[in-house]
């Protein structure tokens, strides 16, 4: 295989690859251009919650995470790579190239990460009550501030504040009709190979003293016994608010949970209380008004004891990325 050849094809299995990144409501609002010398990444506007996310700071996050995802899986087989965020202002589309890729040594641990890209999950059931190691923690964190972002860790009082804001949020959005269709056409899997089935909602409410999100129908999951006693609850922030540090802090939610993952720790973003002006507002107040909200993160250890969820739907490659640019290269 030339090394031509050779590229275009690692830039399309790291698309590929990138198809296990985590995304607000299993949406994936991305697709990839490979061609001959760099891979793009799109938004779709299409799978853009128009109103749970107007703005689209959450499209940005799982764009992000998906960034990541192709990042992590060109290091794993040997490519540097430099990423341009926001290369072009005239295509609004265009969130991110990756180019100037040159041969290296695989990462070993970028190699790790890859394997739990296919393991890694949302597993919405109360977390055991085994505690989360710290040294745990102290690897997400900086895994987290690698990315550009921050992780603050929430201690009881604030872990008390977040639930009063979860709760207010759940509240707003329930009386919402444009956001409960909203919801509603995302649990109905109404576009067969995104949204969340059933099976990986919770049956009933978990009794948990941060509420989870309001999904507007019971799913399948048994949730258990637990509580969310020994879980910990993170606020990942950052000093701007705007697409690039969306963007990064999409990369940041993705390297803290592979991360968590490699360590057997669980991940639940909570996204509710960032959609809601007035509550992600309250959150800054966590900040002590310094940085911006991106997104809340419940870590845990789950339960072992109870099966948990299937791994949600994903679109066919074919429908995320476009080699038509390459296809004649790689004949």
């Amino acid at each position: 295989m030339s090394q031509e050849n050779s590229l275009t094809t690692a830039l399309a299995e790291a698309a590929a690859t990138a198809g296990h990144a985590p995304s607000v409501h299993n949406t994936q609002p991305w697709r990839w251009r490979v061609l001959p010398d760099s891979l793009e990444l799109h938004t779709v506007a299409d799978r853009q919650l128009a109103a749970g996310d107007p703005e689209g700071r959450l499209l940005a996050v799982s764009c992000g995470a998906a960034l990541h995802h192709a990042r992590v899986a060109l290091a794993a087989e040997g490519w540097r790579v430099v990423v341009r965020r926001l290369p072009d202002p005239g295509e609004e589309s265009l969130v991110a190239r990756l180019t100037d890729l040159t041969r290296t040594e695989a990462d070993p641990d970028a190699m790790r990460l890859v394997q739990c890209m296919s393991v890694r999950h949302t597993d919405r059931r109360p977390v055991s009550d085994e505690p989360v190691p710290t040294d745990a923690m102290g690897e997400v964190t900086r895994a987290v501030t690698a990315e550009g972002s921050r992780l603050q860790i929430l201690d009881r009082d604030q872990v008390l504040e977040l639930a009063a804001t979860a709760g207010h949020a759940g509240a707003v959005e329930a009386e919402d009709p444009e956001l409960r269709a909203e919801m509603a056409y995302w649990t109905s899997r109404a576009d067969p190979g995104t949204g969340l089935p059933a099976d990986v909602l919770p049956a009933e409410p978990p009794q948990t003293t941060v509420p989870g999100r309001d999904f507007g129908r019971p799913g399948s999951l048994p949730i258990g016994p637990g509580h969310d006693r020994m879980a910990v609850y993170a606020l990942l922030h950052g000093d701007e608010d705007d697409r690039d540090s969306w963007l990064r802090a999409g990369e940041a939610l993705s390297a803290a949970w592979l991360t968590a993952t490699r360590l057997g720790v669980s991940v639940v973003p909570l996204s509710a209380v960032v959609e809601v002006p007035g509550t992600r507002q309250a959150l800054r107040q966590v900040l002590a008004g310094i940085g911006f909200p991106y997104l809340v993160l419940r870590l845990g250890i789950a339960d072992p004891a109870h099966a948990g969820p299937p791994h949600t739907p994903r679109l066919a490659g074919e429908q995320v990325v476009d080699t038509s640019a390459v296809r004649g290269d790689q004949a």
